[in-house]
């Protein structure tokens, strides 16, 4: 038992080591950021765990397109629903950061439009979902339009941001954080989050298969019981 469940444990773990940390530990004393540079360990590092999500859900779009399995379209649709779910995690956490560093919810920077886009994108792959009633049908062009939204989510948020002005590090020529201001107890800190909240995601992810596989059972059970 403890071997399966071992990694839920270190998330946990993993988690509240972050909260502590993360708010007691000192940090590098920069111009504008200040102590918001904390809010690295949250922002961040949910996006990371969103970014893997999402990454597993184009992993199995793809496997449905070749093995035409529905439980493999289960798989795919339900990390899109937790990776989104991070987005919106690091919106929110990335809005708050906004205010206090550059004194307003929303400017105009090239990844922040693209990280509202791509969850817009995202949104619209459900509403694709909902759409269709046929299984296999809904399942294929769901599963296609999954590597459309994940190639559009890189342009959005990895390379437009690079080839244009952005107040994000590491984007439009600015250092990323790592060559100036990452130190060591930052870094304790900052890998941590990252592997903590990417396993709570993988957690969710899990929990939503199950109550998917247990509500198709029921419906399942339900339309026998009828046609008795």
């Amino acid at each position: 038992m403890m071997r399966s469940v071992w990694w839920k444990y270190a998330a946990i773990i993993l988690l509240i080591y972050t909260f502590i940390a993360g708010f007691l530990l000192d940090v590098p004393r920069l111009p504008i950021l200040h102590e918001t540079i904390r809010n690295l360990y949250f922002h961040v590092s949910m996006w990371f765990g969103m970014i893997i999500l999402l990454v597993c859900s184009l992993v199995y779009s793809i496997r449905y397109l070749g093995n035409s399995d529905l439980k493999t379209d289960l798989w795919a649709s339900e990390a899109a629903k937790v990776g989104v779910f991070f987005g919106f995690l690091g919106l929110a956490t990335g809005m708050l950061w906004a205010k206090y560093t550059w004194g307003a919810w929303w400017v105009n920077d090239s990844k922040l439009n693209g990280a509202a886009a791509s969850i817009l994108v995202y949104l619209a792959y459900f509403m694709l979902r909902n759409s269709l009633d046929e299984e296999q049908k809904r399942a294929r062009i769901s599963a296609v339009y999954s590597i459309f939204a994940f190639s559009l989510m890189m342009v959005f948020i990895m390379i437009l941001p690079r080839l244009t002005d952005s107040l994000h590090p590491g984007n439009g020529g600015n250092p990323s954080f790592g060559k100036y201001d990452l130190d060591s107890n930052m870094r304790m800190v900052f890998y941590p989050a990252i592997i903590g909240w990417t396993l709570i995601g993988v957690w969710i992810w899990q929990i939503r298969i199950r109550m998917a596989l247990i509500k198709e059972a029921m419906y399942t059970l339900e339309d026998s019981r009828k046609q008795e």
